[in-house]
């Protein structure tokens, strides 16, 4: 299968913006780190919401690898948020970053929040990528306040992508759907089912936009010229959303 074109990233004449968004649970990079980087880079976003980023011995040095491979920067995130990590291209310009630590319930694993807001074309553009709890209680905390945090960024248009640990008939994913545009509902594009590669039959990573946000097409990229059934399989145990959205331009 080869997939219909995605728009490209570029700045209309009106002054809107299309931008590519990918979001990927990478497993720590502990699988074929070649392979995650061929997909990333065959992938071409201007933005990159990581979930499970290197947080450990180093994390930084392995980072900087994958950005330095995909030609791409680090934005913020990490260890410090926990696992989750934003890239950029240089199309971004950086107004902020902050990395939020949610807070922890005994015996399960620290969550964060890594994000920012950017200029792209000169539209600010607000940036979380999260990576939800695997218990329902605590998913559905951690849902009110990334759409808290959202709102106190202050920004018109935002974007919030991961990896939700839920299903989109779940109270955290329509939690989500109910206050942001789910931009595969919106318009699909590729493959749905996000886990596992080696036979997906849940959606449980997504990309939500506001309202403002034009949603162009998404989904996971598998049949896009450069990125190869391997490669998905070998790079982690989640595969990737990608999505074309377009922005409004900056107001005067």
């Amino acid at each position: 299968m080869v997939l219909t074109p995605l728009p490209d990233s570029r700045t209309e004449p009106d002054g809107s913006a299309v931008i590519r968004v990918l979001s990927y649970n990478i497993r720590s990079m502990r699988d074929d780190r070649e392979a995650l980087a061929r997909v990333i880079t065959a992938c071409a976003p201007d933005l990159v919401l990581v979930q499970e980023a290197p947080r450990f011995f180093r994390w930084r040095k392995r980072a900087a690898w994958l950005a330095a491979r995909t030609d791409l920067v680090v934005l913020g995130g990490g260890a410090t948020a926990a696992g989750p990590l934003l890239l950029c291209s240089l199309r971004a310009t950086v107004e902020r970053t902050q990395d939020v630590l949610l807070p922890r319930t005994p015996g399960l694993h620290r969550r964060g929040f890594a994000t920012s807001v950017v200029r792209i074309a000169g539209t600010r553009i607000g940036l979380l990528s999260f990576h939800l709890s695997l218990q329902r209680d605590e998913r559905l905390a951690q849902t009110e306040t990334l759409l808290e945090r959202l709102d106190e960024m202050g920004v018109e248009h935002a974007i919030a992508a991961g990896d939700l640990n839920d299903v989109p008939t779940g109270g955290a994913f329509r939690r989500l759907a109910g206050r942001l545009q789910d931009c595969w509902a919106v318009r699909p594009w590729g493959e749905e089912h996000t886990y596992s590669p080696d036979d997906p039959r849940r959606r449980i990573d997504a990309i939500f936009a506001t309202e403002g946000i034009e949603v162009l097409g998404c989904g996971v990229p598998v049949g896009l010229p450069g990125v190869t059934e391997a490669d998905l399989r070998a790079a982690t145990d989640h595969l990737p959303v990608l999505a074309a959205l377009r922005v409004p331009a900056m107001l005067p």
